[in-house]
């Protein structure tokens, strides 16, 4: 094994490609592509502050620590299935990396095996831009893969990634593809939870052809000891809409990376989402949408609640490309900050090279306003109920963008859940 270079690395990549050498040949398919990702890692190592999209986030806190291969004890399912928001309907879960049949309610309308059966990596990841998908594709040792058929309302779906590092510290590299032929629909609800201390590495690869529309949910609740670094590319095709919207409450450290492509005229991507933070959390929302074609709407609206010494990053590009003339794009980033301690840092871009197009972006920061807690004390409203009740309102945004009602639910619990642990117990910002 070649040398990693000592300053870009630490035990955790040590371990990983010590790990991918013993591993290499019983890993499933794309042997070429594995050896390409570990060659990255190998000369790169893992991304640092120096490099622009990672200056606001810093890996050094997970790069020194040793990660073992996960040993999944059979009868810890019901406990980390307990995990998951009550929600009927199919589940696909997946248990330190690995899917769990078992634990799992097959839908009967799609079609779902696992990237352990199918062997093949998809077009849409870039492991030689993208090192911590580097990562993932050469760890990657099992996944779901769901295709729709064309014209198929294939109703709603569970993804469920659990991971347990109670005994000891683990790490995971799930690889998802889901694909919807035209004109098919599909509601699915990606969810991120665990025990003790962890590393989650999900890598999703999506296509939506034409006329399609994929709603996507995100609910990321991992164990606060653990690290969530997850990336998403998403291709939309002519008529196509992908509707995403994350949540993000978990994790010490935690990052979210969206690529998304407008490919066809009339396409429209919603990457929405919501950081809810507190004690030392840290939570990155980066994304960047790549106008392909005329006539395409986008819409980014990313809001962030901390607490605490939370830090939150907003990083959002839009790119809009020459041919994509009457692009139509627009992004808000605006942050809630419950403590004089927190902080976000938001780096909004606009990249243009069409000439009739309408883009825009914006971002504010602020704090829980005086004379509103003092209009809803005076009128018997408890301290703790006037804070969640103007902390729901600056959320309101965010969650009006998800049109399913099961969806949106399960947020509003989630945010519910986060108030009666953490955000009640905020110091609130001097006036």
């Amino acid at each position: 094994m070649q040398a990693v270079k000592e300053q870009q690395t630490g035990e955790a990549l040590t371990g990983f490609l010590a790990r991918y050498e013993g591993l290499r040949t019983q890993l499933p398919g794309g042997a070429d592509a594995r050896e390409a990702a570990a060659a990255v890692l190998r000369e790169r190592g893992l991304p640092t502050p120096k490099e622009e999209a990672w200056h606001f986030t810093n890996l050094k806190s997970f790069a020194g620590l040793g990660f073992s291969e996960p040993v999944t004890d059979l009868a810890a399912g019901a406990e980390l299935l307990a995990l998951l928001p009550k929600v009927e309907g199919p589940r696909l879960v997946l248990v330190d990396g690995h899917f769990r049949p078992d634990l799992s309610v097959l839908p009967e309308s799609m079609s779902v095996q696992s990237f352990a059966e199918t062997h093949t990596f998809g077009a849409l990841p870039r492991p030689g831009r993208d090192r911590v998908v580097a990562l993932n594709t050469m760890l990657a040792e099992d996944g779901v893969v769901i295709e729709v058929p064309d014209g198929v309302d294939a109703g709603f779906v569970m993804l469920a990634q659990l991971t347990s590092g109670t005994h000891r510290r683990v790490a995971s590299h799930p690889r998802h593809r889901i694909r919807l032929g035209a004109g098919a629909k599909l509601v699915i609800l990606e969810v991120s939870a665990g025990l003790g201390e962890y590393l989650n590495n999900p890598v999703l690869e999506i296509e939506v052809a034409e006329g399609a529309h994929l709603t996507h949910g995100r609910l990321q609740k991992d164990s606060d000891k653990a690290f969530h670094l997850a990336t998403v590319y998403a291709d939309t095709a002519a008529g196509g809409v992908y509707d995403c919207f994350s949540l993000a409450l978990g994790a010490r450290l935690g990052r979210t990376e969206i690529h998304a492509r407008l490919g066809g005229e009339q396409a429209a991507v919603h990457l929405n989402a919501a950081q809810i933070m507190g004690g030392t959390q840290v939570s990155d929302f980066t994304t960047a949408i790549l106008h392909d074609a005329p006539n395409c709407p986008s819409r980014q609206t990313v809001k962030s609640v901390l607490t605490g010494k939370a830090r939150a990053v907003f990083q959002g590009r839009i790119e809009v490309a020459r041919v994509a003339q009457k692009t139509d794009g627009y992004q808000m980033n605006q942050a809630l900050l419950l403590s004089p301690d927190a902080e976000i840092n938001s780096k909004p871009e606009l990249e243009i090279y069409a000439d009739d197009v309408k883009c825009s972006h914006g971002a504010t920061v602020g704090a829980l306003d005086p004379e509103q807690l003092f209009y809803l004390r005076s009128r018997g409203v408890p301290a703790d109920a006037a804070r969640m009740i103007l902390v729901r309102a600056f959320l309101t945004d965010a969650f009006e963008a998800v049109a399913h009602e099961g969806l949106r639910q399960v947020f509003e619990d989630a945010v519910e859940q986060w108030w009666m642990t953490t955000g009640k117990n905020a110091e609130a910002p001097a006036a």
